[in-house]
């Protein structure tokens, strides 16, 4: 069953046309890496299917329901406003930057979703984000603010407070750009840890040994198309599109 599927998604800004008819699925327990060089649509695409862009055609499906439909900026058709919003919410996310409340503990920061959106009993909440921060290795940090935390420590915070809405699939746009290079294994063994576990993910990444060990699939993306995309020993080992093979000769 596809949890993601997308037809012929196109995205403009202006005269700039950043994705370019975009077909593309993710099944569920899959985990789908996509790869590529800066600017090529990658994080628009994520961003995209959760509607923090807007496209400007093409049709989202969500766990295999038709979630919205455009052509050429006009709405075709998108589901009722409260099955919008529940299949939203069955989307994590997490971005480049940690985005957590500063003026919140780790604690609160995990709990805040489910107890105001999902009105989750408070003491059912602390009760799962034990459980789901002791899964990310920061149950000792439940009382400490993000100022106190290492970038790995606020980002594997940002995939508790994802997780703790108990999500079906999990978006990652490029979750380690901005950590040092030494923080950077921590929070992909937990990512490690969420493929082994089953979860479906969808990670944007520069992380080429990631995708090659967890990925199910890897999409290769350049100049806002899917050029190339197979299991990743296939693609990084014999990739057939030549732009693939100039970008994977650049960065291993």
């Amino acid at each position: 069953m596809s949890l993601i599927r997308t037809e012929s998604v196109y995205k403009s800004f202006g005269e700039l046309e950043v994705l370019r008819g975009i077909t593309t699925t993710v099944e569920q327990g899959e985990v789908v890496c996509i790869i590529g060089p800066s600017g090529a649509g990658k994080s628009t695409f994520l961003r995209s299917l959760n509607q923090l862009e807007e496209i400007t055609s093409g049709k989202i499906f969500i766990d295999e329901q038709l979630f919205l439909h455009k052509e050429n900026g006009v709405l075709v058709e998108r589901i009722s406003a409260s099955e919008h919003k529940r299949l939203l919410l069955e989307m994590g996310m997490v971005f480049q930057s940690f985005n957590l409340f500063p003026h919140m503990t780790v604690m609160d920061n995990v709990i805040t979703a489910p107890t105001r959106v999902k009105k989750v009993p408070r003491d059912e909440a602390v009760a799962d984000a034990i459980e789901i921060l002791r899964q990310v290795g920061l149950e000792d940090k439940h009382d400490a603010y993000p100022s106190k935390l290492s970038g790995g420590q606020m980002q594997r915070v940002a995939i508790a407070r994802s997780l703790a809405m108990h999500p079906k699939i999990m978006l990652f746009d490029e979750p380690t750009s901005a950590l040092d290079p030494e923080l950077v294994g921590e929070v992909l063994s937990v990512m490690k840890k969420l493929a082994e576990s089953g979860m479906t993910m969808l990670v944007v990444t520069h992380e080429m040994g990631f995708a090659r060990e967890a990925a199910d699939r890897v999409l290769f993306m350049c100049d806002g198309i899917i050029a190339e995309e197979s299991e990743p020993n296939e693609l990084f080992s014999n990739p057939k599109n030549p732009r693939t093979r100039q970008f994977l000769n650049s960065v291993l």
